[in-house]
């Protein structure tokens, strides 16, 4: 079976569970290789360039956008950059494996029309806004404003659902992952 050149794509509104969803894929699946994304912000913790992520300075990053190097990337927030390198991708292709990457619903619509049949993107929501709004409230992270924002941003990335290859609607965990083991699958296959 052939895998250069394949992307599997794993997008979601916060809260939805594709962390839990891509784990379990890249557990079952040792084709599979997690693409490590580029970003302006500084590590946390333990974090380790070129582990978590690629940490780069605002200047290189800005400069590697100019240079297209980026499959996608998007300024979350002003200054802070998160994207996708086009050398992580080759990075992995030249392993023998395929990667996975774990992008927001704006980059994953991107990366589909840069690779036209060489991918699929899996779509994870939750069963219903109400169940998105109690998972972020039991994380007891979110203000009611940032709660509001999220929930916002989570109907709006919603209505793209039909731009995806597949919808995984997170009920109940162990089926969502099944859903997806079988999409990867017969991409895999094809």
């Amino acid at each position: 079976m052939s895998t250069h050149g394949k992307i599997i794509i794993i997008t979601a509104p916060s809260g939805a569970g594709k962390t839990s969803i891509t784990h379990y894929l890249l557990q079952q699946f040792p084709l599979l290789t997690f693409s490590i994304s580029a970003t302006t912000r500084a590590p946390r913790g333990t974090e380790q360039h070129g582990v978590e992520y690629y940490f780069l300075g605002e200047a290189d990053f800005k400069q590697r956008i100019q240079a297209g190097e980026f499959l996608e990337w998007e300024m979350v927030y002003e200054g802070k950059y998160y994207g996708t390198l086009k050398s992580e991708m080759n990075r992995i292709w030249s392993e023998g494996k395929v990667p996975v990457l774990d992008i927001d619903v704006k980059g994953a619509i991107h990366v589909q029309q840069q690779y036209p049949g060489q991918t699929l993107s899996l779509f994870i929501e939750a069963p219903s806004v109400a169940e998105l709004r109690r998972r972020l409230e039991s994380r007891g992270t979110e203000t009611p404003e940032s709660l509001h924002t999220r929930i916002s941003k989570a109907e709006y990335e919603m209505s793209f659902r039909h731009k995806f290859d597949a919808v995984v609607v997170n009920d109940v965990l162990a089926e969502a992952q099944a859903a997806a083991a079988g999409h990867v699958q017969s991409f895999l296959e094809r």
